[in-house]
């Protein structure tokens, strides 16, 4: 993939289209990109390499690139398999690179890699700077964003930030998407949500730096209308609503529920609801919904009653949310039983566990399908939701 970012900075990383599951559990439907970069200076530094997944045709990239010359430093920004993956091929092409990462990093790398023990290696910190010549890298430490050993860079000539998982988003770099924020936000929520309070001490460090470019681990780079992919991350990072709607996450066994959720979504537009979007769980990619109950500033959950609980996806739903630090939403419950219904009861006791959840009244119950005699209460949940 042919990418260009300046004349001393190249892109060396490549595009993943046939891997399955991302992390063995989220759909990749456009695939991934591996980001790697290097800096052509007196001094040669290449940041990050890439998934060994990756690791012949990256290989041939960093070659290509070097033109003869040999890197001086490899910059290790975090040391997840999907970036650190090709560390020890590097270490065997160029036995002389020094290895530049901070103390947490050194304490890991020990557990992905067996690397010889006379290894060069630069260990920095907090504010730290690496002169390549005209290039300079300033070093921030970005603990657990996501892992413990994250750190960003900053160039400050060409005012570029190396962001690690930061800004990033699936997707391989081949692929036409004219709509960043789809993918990013789902890559954001599922992988780096619960670390919210990290990204924000991490967004009022990069506040005080001028950034022209941001070069991130996964996904395109970033060179116009900053301000947009930084305003982003501050409303998802402290989990304020992006956009005024309500998610309808339903979990239904032989279709009653779901019939009941679809209905409850028209009585919402009815009823003036700017955006209702209905998502059956049992079917539909979970992190996509997930993404969605963060997007919207209300959600609704309808679920079957199962084994005195509730049906086994709505609690997996429920149970990823609570991982991911889902708070400061209002939410419904609609529950659906035969004989002894146990839905609501179970879903309440989940979202109790939750930071700053409103639970809105009345909570719906119907038996076995949806009647005529269930309306009123759904309109009245509605009305409640509506009006919080």
């Amino acid at each position: 993939m042919q990418i260009t970012i300046s004349d001393a900075v190249k892109y060396i990383g490549v595009d993943d289209k046939t891997i399955d599951l991302f992390e063995s559990q989220y759909i990749v439907p456009e695939g991934v990109s591996y980001n790697s970069y290097v800096i052509m200076d007196e001094k040669i530094a290449v940041m990050d390499t890439v998934d060994k997944r990756g690791m012949e045709e990256w290989e041939k990239n960093l070659v290509r690139a070097l033109d003869g010359r040999t890197p001086d430093y490899l910059v290790i920004h975090h040391l997840e398999p999907d970036h650190a993956g090709s560390i020890a091929r590097l270490t065997e092409l160029y036995p002389d690179v020094t290895l530049v990462g901070n103390a947490k990093t050194f304490s890991m790398l020990p557990q992905f890699f067996d690397l010889p023990s006379d290894g060069k290696t630069l260990t920095v910190k907090e504010g730290d700077t690496l002169s390549l010549g005209e290039h300079t890298l300033s070093f921030v430490m970005a603990p657990m964003v996501h892992w413990p050993e994250v750190m960003v860079s900053y160039e400050s000539k060409e005012k570029i930030l190396f962001s690690a998982d930061g800004f990033g988003k699936f997707g391989a770099l081949d692929t036409e998407d004219d709509d960043w924020a789809c993918e990013a936000r789902r890559y954001y929520f599922n992988i780096v949500g619960k670390y919210g309070n990290p990204v924000q001490t991490l967004l009022k460090k990069a506040a005080s730096l001028d950034i022209q470019t941001i070069c991130p681990l996964h996904g395109p780079v970033l060179k116009e209308n900053l301000s947009y992919y930084l305003d982003l991350y501050n409303t998802w990072s402290s989990y304020e609503p992006e956009d005024e709607g309500i998610l309808i996450a339903y979990a239904s066994i032989h279709g009653n529920t779901g019939a009941a959720a679809k209905k409850l979504g028209e009585i919402l537009e009815q009823k003036g609801a700017k955006k209702v979007v209905v998502s059956d769980l049992a079917r539909e990619d979970m992190a996509e919904v997930i993404e969605d109950a963060f997007r919207y500033d209300k959600m609704i959950v309808a679920a079957a009653s199962y084994d005195a609980g509730v049906f086994p996806c709505m609690q997996d739903f429920l149970h990823h949310l609570q991982s991911k630090a889902y708070q400061k939403r209002t939410v419904g419950i609609l529950e659906n039983g035969s004989w002894a219904p146990t839905a609501a009861r179970t879903m309440r006791g989940l979202l109790e566990n939750m930071k700053d959840i409103t639970i809105v009244e009345p909570v719906v119950t119907i038996k076995s399908t949806m009647k005529e005699t269930d309306i009123p209460s759904m309109e009245a949940l509605a009305d409640a939701i509506l009006s919080a």
